[in-house]
Parts: structure tokens; C-alpha cells; sequence
């Protein structure tokens, strides 16, 4: 009945599950899927880091390379995804072992969303991340003009 439920009503088979596990009905509970529930709690926490670092970036970016259309709207931007960087962070520490990769994607994302943003040319970007995760996190930080 679970796997059945789960395929057509997430939300009563989420209920169900949680009820069967606090009532301590184990051999009721729909074992694999609540794994593959748990597995993708993981990946969603990692795609969060990805995206709030790729924002950051990307108004990184754009403050560096478009110094005359720097306002408090980009700033604001800049510093709350810095904060919530370091809540996420906090909130799931083994995260920072994949800061590296999820810089890579990140970076890539913010560059190509600054080429379409700026409409300044691809080559003006950098290829990787100019700056150490130290840097972007660091609230004195706020890249110059090359």
C-alpha cells in the first residue's frame, strides 16, 4: 500500500510514514523509498549551496565589471547571500567538503548569467573563479576593476 501511496499522494505517504515510524510499526515502513527521500534531502542542501553561490557571483561579477551601475540593491544581494552562505553552512558543515566543486558549477553559472545580464562579452569574464571562498565570504570584500 505504501509504494502505491508514494507514487500517487507524496504528502499522505510522507504522513503515513512518519506516523508508522513514531507509533514504531518498522515493518510497515516503506524502507526505500524513505531512503531515496533521505538521499535527495542531501542533494537538494548541496543544489542550495550551488545556487546561493552562484548569486553571489554573479553580483560579484557585476560589481566588479560594471562599476557604474553598483547600487544598494546589488550590495543587499552581495550581503545576504553571504550570510545565508554561512547559515547554510553552519546548518550543514559537511558541505564545506564540496565547497571546491560546487565553486566550479557555481562559477560557471554566474559567468554565463553575467554575459546575458551585462551584455558584456564572454571573454571579459574570467574562466575560473577569481577569488578564494575567503574572499567572496568576507564582508570588507568588494572586487575592484581589473
Amino acid at each position: 500500500m505504501s509504494a502505491g501511496l508514494y507514487e500517487r499522494d507524496f504528502y499522505a505517504w510522507a504522513n503515513e510514514q512518519a506516523a508508522l515510524i513514531r507509533a514504531g510499526n518498522l515493518a510497515a515502513v516503506d524502507l526505500e523509498h524513505i531512503a531515496e527521500e533521505i538521499e535527495s534531502m542531501g542533494k537538494t542542501e548541496k543544489r542550495e549551496l550551488v545556487s546561493r553561490l552562484a548569486v553571489l557571483l554573479l553580483h560579484l561579477l557585476k560589481w566588479q565589471h560594471q562599476p557604474d551601475r553598483r547600487g544598494s540593491s546589488w550590495e543587499a544581494t552581495i550581503t545576504v547571500q553571504r550570510r545565508d552562505i554561512a547559515s547554510h553552512l553552519e546548518d550543514n558543515p559537511s558541505l564545506k567538503s564540496k565547497l571546491g566543486d560546487a565553486i566550479l558549477y557555481a562559477y560557471k553559472n554566474a559567468a554565463t548569467l553575467a554575459v546575458g545580464e551585462t551584455g558584456l562579452p564572454n571573454g571579459i569574464f574570467p574562466a575560473a573563479c577569481p577569488w578564494s571562498f575567503a574572499q567572496m565570504m568576507d564582508e570588507e570584500f568588494w572586487p575592484s576593476v581589473s
